[in-house]
């Protein structure tokens, strides 16, 4: 079994444990019921998530970066503003999960815990990152960094905010979105007149300084 065939049957699996998380959370439990839904051997949770339900949590946040971008795969986002196609992505991901807020809600108190920290952070980066390259970015400088760090404080709030939304179709969402991204916008303008100062700086090479962060 090659490495496509391993990441399908991951997908399907948490796919498939998304209805029995809301009532037995991420758990051995939730992915042993999962793994029986699709005719796979009741081993098969433990092999291909080793570490558990923070793996498990792992792999749905990376489905979930995935399945953002071909859900807007027809979609011509460069005829959009940068704001714009932000918030699309955004939304798209959003309504994908509205079935599933509870599973969502429960990988986010999961993530919450001291112990998981670290990888919480490494998945708010890379959901980030994902839209940002999503979006077209291509920046190789210092704003490589700093959008991808006010996103994911913009993301976060955003995410927060739709798990407790009592619109039907997420439309107070959207609109909290778009208030954030406005915000982001003034930081974004004041930043650049922040880098242009900078740049006049002798001696200071901010293009090499955002290839560092890249690594």
């Amino acid at each position: 079994m090659d490495a496509s065939d391993l990441l399908a049957i991951r997908d399907r699996l948490i796919l498939a444990a998304l209805p029995h998380v809301t009532f037995d959370g991420w758990s051995a439990a939730a992915l042993r019921e999962a793994a029986a839904d699709e005719g796979l051997d009741s081993t098969m949770p433990e092999r291909l998530f080793p570490g558990g339900a923070i793996d498990a949590v792992a792999h749905f946040v990376g489905l979930a970066d995935r399945l953002m971008v071909e859900d807007l795969a027809d979609t011509d986002l460069e005829a959009l503003r940068v704001p714009q196609r932000i918030s699309a992505l955004i939304g798209a991901r959003l309504a994908r999960w509205q079935p599933h807020r509870e599973a969502v809600r429960r990988a986010t108190t999961l993530l919450a815990l001291p112990g998981n920290m670290g990888v919480a952070a490494r998945l708010a980066w890379a959901t980030s990152d994902a839209i940002w390259r999503a979006a077209g970015d291509r920046s190789h400088d210092f704003s490589w960094y700093t959008r991808r760090t006010s996103l994911m404080a913009v993301y976060g709030a955003t995410m927060l905010y739709w798990l407790d939304d009592p619109s039907e179709d997420g439309s107070d969402t959207l609109a909290f979105l778009e208030r954030r991204l406005a915000d982001v916008g003034g930081l974004t303008r004041a930043r650049r007149r922040v880098r242009e100062g900078l740049e006049r700086l002798p001696g200071l090479d901010l293009a090499r300084m955002g290839e560092r962060l890249r690594r």
